[in-house]
């Protein structure tokens, strides 16, 4: 009696899963609390991989474990890279690869959900089969057969509520939603199957297997119906409609035969002959519908056995009226199988091998908490630096605090020696003079990559309209111009992030040759210096002298003090991963933009109130310099002499050098982190063009092989009575198409190369963080590494002739029954 049917598995393809995700962790994980070395981890995870989908075709109950554990880890893994960046090409072929099905017989999509839709389909695929090798002879394999099978069913029903979510594109068709909710209607029905072979092991009572058996009849005309589909023509395996039908024939015949056994008990003769007649039609029914003579054979040998009995005595003893089938009160049914949801953890002892690395949840917080941190660290310094630039330069034009230490009108002030042993010590101009002789090969380098993208997007355009040109409405495929839209925005955004630069490179020139002198007396010796610098009065002593010198003393410590607070502003830190973490655990979402403006308050609020303190001391500082230096100026004689004219200007050269060197390395560093950026977008362009290229090559062959076979120009009209079945038929062209190795795209079923999604068909990059503090180049936003839009029309099947409907059974409600018995 036990013919149960066992689903076939998805056939995967070998793929190399270590390199890409090598390239991922290391790309998103590359801060300092994730250093660890996953390389072991990923091997693993290779290994396991190929032993779980290989393995899972032995079909032993230990093979479950091992598909267990990789599914485990994909789940685990899944929460912690960006689903956007890992692209490993997972190729899945349909299981039941059935070519004249006409649908998709594998599907290639880069994406770690597609693995896990493929990797459940096949757990629940396994299970079935594993439960079908188990003995119902024994309790334990009942148990497990049970188990298996609503499991099974299970994983089903969540597949087909979620596939569609998962690949966002057409799937094969032993995934599509259709497909996966009759299989989950078949495994239920196994399940209740198991569930009546329990009750019978067991020694239940008869009403009981009988109510049970009832439940399995319902669910096998459920699945029935299902499996009869018209887009399941010539899909399943032969054997399988007509088993199901068969199925629930002989369980309504088990339903009525075990009544029959409590009508026996209860003395109702009348009605046991009834549904004992009932059932061995009904038996017999099952036997010719699945093509099986010997299914529920014994059972209705025993039910002809016991009408043969309960007839005799009725024609001798009781000698009752038999009631029709149709009026007997109908028989309960008892629903005891049911789809079990998906554990948490499929695995027993599953251990995470990436356990170290953070949720996506918690690292995309931590990335925004420190963008958040970043904008006000360097908003809160650049106040700081730009308010003592200011200062410096009130201070340069009042030939501060030269003035004051000049007390011989011959020697040099000590800060003119201070300032022109920095500049020596930096290299003085030579340096800067290096770093701007940099600048224009760093410029055309990125210049020559910028042109070769717009050269590699031309070549590809003009390319497409020629052959569009050239065949019209035959070259179906998605216009270049449509395709190119974000990449040519792109290139116009970085064409002018690059002439912005080059002005920014002209202005730090023009600063240079304005201060090139002053710079070039700084960077003298000493003894030069002394012979460079005019001789000039000497500074009188006097209460103003005094006072000025206790304002340059306030100066340096506010300087100081400034120092301590950027200081203090670069080092403070927060344990923000615990906090987000707990805050994960605690509410299942991350809270992050109040998490992290409440932690930088706490964090940052006592040191932007120091900043802000530091500027108003300013203000009054500079008021009070202003007033004594007036007074210092009458009563030395006045001002204007050629040795304070030179302080100043040395002075204001020093500032100079200063802040061209600190922008000159800012340049540089621009120049080479704007160098990755357009490697990556040049590399992206260049898998575009390819990609196009493929479809180009793909298409023109397509193109070319239809012309090699075209008939006569003028083709013979079709007579009116075959336009009809002549629309039906499929075009060869499609199915043509249907072989490219690659995914099929609307319109025109053109290939999208491996790793595709319908959001970007076109592999994405993600570009890495750009600096922007203390740029005088970084003057607008870099453009986003957009993808394109192209969601893809859900595809339906075409229907091909195979086995005729079977009816399913009717159902008596004890009133009034429709239509006539069938047997």
């Amino acid at each position: 009696m036990a013919e149960l049917i066992a689903i076939p598995l998805k056939k995967p393809s070998d793929v190399d899963i270590i390199k890409p995700l090598t390239n991922v962790i290391k790309s998103t994980y590359s801060g300092g609390n994730n250093q660890k070395d996953y390389t072991e981890a990923i091997h693993d995870l290779s290994v396991l991989r190929n032993n779980a989908l290989w393995r899972a075709f032995e079909k032993y109950e230990s093979s479950l474990e091992v598909i267990y554990n990789y599914y485990d880890q994909l789940s685990a893994l899944e929460g912690k890279i960006p689903a956007h960046e890992l692209q490993i090409p997972f190729k899945w072929k349909d299981a039941f690869d059935r070519t004249i099905f006409g649908g998709k017989l594998s599907l290639t999509i880069s994406t770690l959900a597609y693995e896990k839709v493929c990797v459940l389909f096949n757990i629940a695929a396994l299970q079935s089969s594993v439960a079908v090798t188990q003995s119902l002879e024994s309790d334990e394999g009942l148990k497990l057969a049970a188990k298996l099978f609503q499991q099974s069913a299970g994983i089903f029903n969540f597949l087909k509520g979620n596939v569609m979510m998962a690949i966002q594109q057409e799937p094969t068709p032993d995934i599509s939603p259709e497909t996966l909710g009759a299989l989950s209607s078949l495994m239920l029905a196994q399940a209740q199957e198991i569930f009546v072979h329990k009750a019978i092991h067991d020694s239940m009572k008869d009403g009981i297997v009988a109510k049970l058996a009832g439940q399995a009849e319902e669910l096998y005309a459920d699945a029935l119906k299902l499996f009869q589909k018209e887009i399941f023509r010539a899909f399943w395996d032969k054997e399988w409609i007509p088993l199901i039908a068969g199925k629930q024939a002989g369980y309504r015949a088990m339903m009525e035969f075990y009544h029959s056994l409590v009508c026996k008990n209860n003395k109702c003769i009348g009605e046991e002959i009834a549904r004992l007649e009932h059932a061995v039609e009904l038996f017999k029914a099952a036997q010719q519908r699945s093509n099986k003579p010997n299914l529920f054979q014994d059972y209705a040998n025993r039910a002809q056995r016991n009408l043969t009995e309960v007839k005799k005595d009725n024609d001798f003893i009781y000698h009752e009226r038999i009631p029709d089938i149709k009026n007997l009160q109908p028989i309960g049914k008892a629903n005891v199988a049911k789809l079990l949801p998906l554990p948490e953890r499929f695995s027993s002892n599953f251990k995470d091998l990436f356990m170290e690395l953070l949720p996506v949840g918690v690292h995309q917080a931590l990335s925004s908490y420190e963008v958040r941190r970043n904008e006000l660290v360097n908003a809160e310094i650049s106040k700081l630096r730009e308010m003592t630039q200011v200062l410096n330069s009130v201070l340069a034009s009042l030939n501060l605090p030269a003035a004051i230490e000049d007390t011989s009108g011959t020697e040099l002030p000590q800060s003119l020696l201070e300032k022109a042993n920095y500049v020596r010590e930096g290299g003085g101009k030579a340096i800067l003079e290096a770093s701007m002789k940099e600048l224009p090969e760093l410029l055309q380098r990125n210049q020559e990559l910028l042109d070769e993208c717009e050269r590699m997007l031309q070549e590809e355009r003009e390319s497409d309209d020629q052959l569009r040109e050239q065949f019209k409405e035959r070259w179906t495929r998605i216009s270049s111009a449509r395709l190119t839209e974000q990449f040519i925005a792109n290139t116009r955004k970085y064409r002018e992030i690059i002439n912005n630069a080059v002005s920014a490179d002209k202005e730090v020139r023009n600063k240079y040759e304005t201060h090139r002198e002053g710079m070039e007396i700084l960077s003298m010796d000493e003894s030069q210096l002394s012979t460079t610098v005019p001789n000039g009065l000497a500074v009188q002593e006097s209460s103003v002298v005094m006072q000025l010198r206790r304002l340059m003393e306030d100066v340096e410590t506010l300087k100081a003090e400034r120092d301590v607070i950027e200081s203090e502003l670069k080092s403070a830190t927060t344990d923000m991963k615990t906090t987000f973490l707990n805050a994960l655990a605690k509410d299942g979402l991350i809270d992050e933009p109040n998490i992290s403006v409440e932690s930088i308050g706490k964090c940052y609020g006592p040191l932007q109130k120091e900043v802000r303190e530091s500027l108003a001391r300013q203000e009054q500082l500079i008021t009070d310099i202003q007033s004594a230096h007036t007074r210092f100026t009458n009563e030395q004689s006045g001002s204007g002499s050629s040795r304070e004219i030179m302080l100043c200007k040395l002075a204001s050269a020093y500032d100079a050098f200063k802040e061209l060197k600190s922008h000159l390395n800012e340049g540089i560093k621009f120049y080479n982190d704007l160098t990755q950026l357009l490697v990556i977008f040049q590399n992206k362009i260049s898998d575009f063009c390819f990609a196009r290229k493929t479809e180009k090559e793909e298409l023109l062959k397509d193109l070319t092989t239809n012309l090699s076979h075209t008939g006569p120009a003028t083709a013979p009209s079709i007579p009116s009575h075959h336009e009809g079945s002549s629309q039906k038929q499929s075009n060869p062209e499609n199915r043509q198409m249907q072989n490219l190795p690659y995914p099929l795209q609307h319109p025109g079923s053109m290939p999208v190369p491996y790793g595709a999604s319908p959001v970007a068909p076109y592999p994405t990059y993600m570009p890495p963080p750009m600096p922007a503090t203390y740029n005088p180049y970084a003057t607008m936003p870099y453009p986003t590494q957009g993808g394109y839009n192209q969601a893809l029309p859900p595809g339906t099947y075409g229907g091909y002739s195979g086995y005729g409907n079977y009816a399913t059974l009717p159902r008596y409600n004890g009133s009034n029954p429709p239509g006539q018995n069938p047997w």
